[in-house]
């Protein structure tokens, strides 16, 4: 998919060394889970999500201490845009942001009066860091769950705007805004409501979303019809599970939406039936783990694995290589051509020589 095509134009909103928003990829992010006060355990897991895929990190900064990390994690060599997650206290929304914080998400309406939100934009301004508004049905201001008598998507979207204007009235629009909810349906609707009456890049996810499994769909379904519609600048799945697994699952929802340009290795497999010769579930699971281990998920080339020669050829007529199942071994084919036959077992060596072959070209 032409993502470009058909993406709503926002803002571009720049941290560190990325860009949210414009004509910028979509950034994957995700959360630590470590102690923030405990800097070698953060700095090992920044690392590891940034070895992952992950383009943007955030970290909860509970008190001006945690701030420590930040610079700690800058010394350290840390690239990966690091944001502040910020909650009540605005000092240490101006501590993160002197210690090397590239953003600072933070919900204006709980963070005191004006003249605290005017000190918090000043510290960002003065170092050209932006803010992200995060708004779920947890943070909704009291006035405004009055009136909407629930988080629902208007109550969200309302919030959102609420607070941009706060940061507006101090001539501040480096700005993302997030409205999430753990209800699929109310945060599809809230971020296309808001998509229509804002111009600034929108963080999309799922909260509280659920374990891996559970979250991972959820998540896919909430961010990945958003993205089909051109709505949405940077995603996070959010997993109660490793962090290091949102990664993959945000990878694999990119690559199954064949966002052009991050989209990474496509693999269509058929669900097998009575007519399947090879084992080709097995064969699946092998392949997936040999591609993630010869680095070669981020390559963006389709490959088909089908079970049988009826309908197998046809399907894989447009993937880049494939297989087609027979007896004990499988018909190997390049854009739609038969090239030849390779025994059952030689059938992900040979897939994985052919990508590593197809990738040096």
């Amino acid at each position: 998919m032409n993502y470009n095509e058909i993406r709503r134009r926002t803002r571009a909103v720049r941290l560190g060394n990325k860009t949210i928003g414009g004509d910028a990829p979509i950034l994957v992010q995700s959360m630590t889970n470590t102690d923030t006060h405990d800097i070698a355990a953060t700095l090992a897991q920044v690392r590891s999500l940034a070895a992952a895929g992950c383009d943007v990190v955030r970290l909860t900064a509970p008190d001006t201490d945690a701030a420590k990390t930040f610079y700690a994690l800058k010394e350290a060599g840390v690239t990966v845009p690091l944001v502040a997650d910020i909650h009540f206290d605005y000092r240490v929304a101006i501590e993160c942001a002197e210690s090397g914080a590239d953003k600072i998400r933070i919900n204006p309406g709980n963070i005191g009066d004006k003249e605290r939100v005017r000190a918090v934009v000043s510290a960002c301004r003065a170092r050209n860091i932006p803010i992200r508004i995060g708004v779920n049905g947890g943070s909704l201001e009291k006035h405004i769950l009055e009136k909407h008598g629930k988080p629902d998507a208007a109550a969200l979207v309302e919030s959102a705007l609420y607070h941009a204007k706060l940061l507006e009235e101090f001539d501040f629009d480096d700005i993302v805004l997030s409205v999430k909810s753990s209800d699929v349906g109310t945060m599809i609707a809230a971020n296309r409501a808001l998509a229509k009456s804002t111009p600034y890049p929108l963080h999309l996810g799922v909260t509280e979303a659920g374990g891996a499994a559970m979250g991972t769909v959820k998540s896919a379904i909430g961010i990945g019809a958003l993205l089909a519609e051109g709505i949405g600048d940077t995603i996070r799945v959010s997993l109660t599970a490793d962090p290091v697994e949102e990664i993959g699952a945000a990878r694999r929802i990119l690559s199954a939406l064949a966002i052009e340009g991050q989209s990474g290795l496509r693999v269509v497999s058929c669900p097998t039936c009575g007519r399947t010769k090879i084992d080709l579930i097995r064969l699946s699971e092998q392949f997936e783990v040999a591609a993630r281990r010869e680095g070669l998920w981020d390559f963006p080339v389709s490959v088909a694995l089908m079970g049988c020669a009826v309908n197998g050829p046809g399907e894989a007529r447009e993937a880049d290589i494939g297989i087609c199942g027979g007896e004990g071994e499988g018909l190997l084919i390049k854009k739609g051509q038969i090239v030849g036959k390779v025994p059952q077992e030689k059938i992900v060596e040979t897939l994985i020589s052919e990508l590593k072959q197809m990738q040096k070209t």
